[in-house]
């Protein structure tokens, strides 16, 4: 093996360092979009004791969209709790597009949200809804909410109450603990899943979100495992000799791809999950890994280091026939398709360092999205609309996440350590 194949293989299987714990991450916007559409998210009526502020985790999940400019509340000189309350002339004074009103009522141990969205400059209401939720499903429901308003107003699903998954690491040198979380999209209400004292890496989620697939050392060598994320039972799926690595489940569900060096170099296998029988689908004398399906799960992405240097590289599981598909620089790695199936994220080494980029599959331009210097693990939300990722701030790993065009980016900070290798969940009803 050649030097630059051995640094490479070494930095894919690099262990997670510094610290970390399972408790929520928290959101910080680093740059808004300059096309973000103003909107007012006015709090809820006899909401006064209620456990969660329902509006202010509306208004993040817009935010974070990089689709809407939320109202600052001390730029509201009135709070108006229904449509009938609203005066539409105050709200254009103050650039305000869209608005949302309502109030919050008690039934027994429930509690009824009731919200209404309304557009300004047509003087209309949008949308009215009564949610119904306890006091442990107060966050769902504004998640909820969010993702109602966003649809309504932009025609995309919107992807606020699904879920990521991540990997943190607590601990230095021999005594480092790993642990593999679950959580709200917007990091809160963290669930550890698994702990061990070896490396756990490169989650990947079920189309029905039920399950995750993961790499684990937890033998002294790597294996991919099966975990279902509401009873914890865990199946070893594979324990080849040599490199188990880079799981992703297929767009149906039956099938899973994989890196393993089990006949000597890593190539790609894909793994029949009802039978276990194992197809070897390329052969090569490169490494080849990192692969993910086409959303018609016709296709696989991976990275190949054939030419000389890590590039992306297509595979038709029909005809087996590949070709290569990224030329921009000499370094493109960890490829996922946008929902649509017509570009892909990746991550692009580039004169600013590692930086997640957008590609064309129509025309091959690539695109840079983000200005940090160390990003990898790009993950797209379900709608297509933003990517997580994982990169450097303050000496520390944290989650990062960008809109798919660039233009608004937050940062998913833990209050301690480090957190990597984020995975988004597929929408989850």
């Amino acid at each position: 093996m050649n030097v630059l194949k051995t640094t490479w293989l070494a930095a894919m299987l690099m262990l997670l360092t510094s610290l970390a714990q399972a408790a929520d991450l928290t959101i910080e916007i680093t740059r808004g979009s300059d096309r973000a559409t103003p909107i007012a998210i006015v709090p809820l009526a006899d909401a006064d004791d209620l456990p969660q502020d329902i509006a202010q985790i509306v208004s993040d999940d817009l935010e974070r969209s990089g689709y809407f400019e939320p109202l600052e509340r001390r730029a509201m000189f009135d709070r108006p709790s229904s449509s009938e309350e609203v005066r539409y002339g105050d709200w254009r004074a103050l650039d305000v597009r869209y608005l949302v009103v309502g109030r919050v009522s008690r039934e027994g141990e429930n509690y009824r949200i009731r919200y209404e969205l309304m557009d300004v400059s047509g003087q209309s209401r949008l949308l009215g809804e009564t949610v119904t939720a306890d006091r442990q499903e107060l966050r769902d429901a504004a998640h909820y909410i969010s993702d109602q308003i966003f649809e309504e107003i932009t025609d995309i699903r919107g992807a606020f109450a699904t879920r990521i998954a991540y990997v943190t690491s607590i601990g230095v040198g021999d005594s480092i603990q790993y642990a593999l979380h679950v959580a709200d999209a917007d990091g809160r209400n963290s669930q550890q899943i698994l702990s061990s004292d070896e490396p756990i890496m490169s989650p990947t989620w079920s189309p029905d979100g039920g399950k995750l697939a993961y790499v684990s050392f937890e033998t002294g060598r790597p294996a991919i495992y099966f975990q279902d994320i509401a009873t914890g039972k865990r199946v070893r799926a594979t324990s080849f000799e040599g490199l188990n690595s880079a799981p992703a489940w297929s767009p149906d569900g039956r099938r899973l791809a994989m890196s393993l060096s089990k006949d000597g170099q890593p190539d790609i296998y894909v793994m029949d999950i009802g039978s276990r029988n194992i197809q070897r689908i390329t052969n090569s004398s490169s490494i080849e890994t990192e692969p993910a399906w086409s959303p018609d799960g016709r296709s696989l992405v991976f990275t190949s280091d054939r030419s000389g240097g890590p590039q992306i590289y297509r595979l038709d599981l029909d005809s087996g026939e590949e070709q290569r598909i990224t030329f921009t620089g000499n370094y493109n790695a960890r490829a996922r398709f946008a929902p649509d199936g017509e570009s892909l994220f990746l991550i692009h080494r580039g004169n600013n360092g590692y930086q997640v980029a957008r590609q064309g599959l129509e025309n091959g331009r690539l695109v840079a999205l983000t200005d940090t210097r160390q990003d990898e693990s790009p993950s797209v939300a379900p709608n297509g609309t933003m990517v997580i990722f994982a990169t450097q701030q303050g000496g520390n790993g944290v989650l990062g996440g960008v809109s798919a065009d660039g233009r608004a980016s937050f940062r998913l900070p833990a209050a301690r350590g480090d957190v990597r290798e984020p995975a988004w969940s597929p929408f989850l009803n």
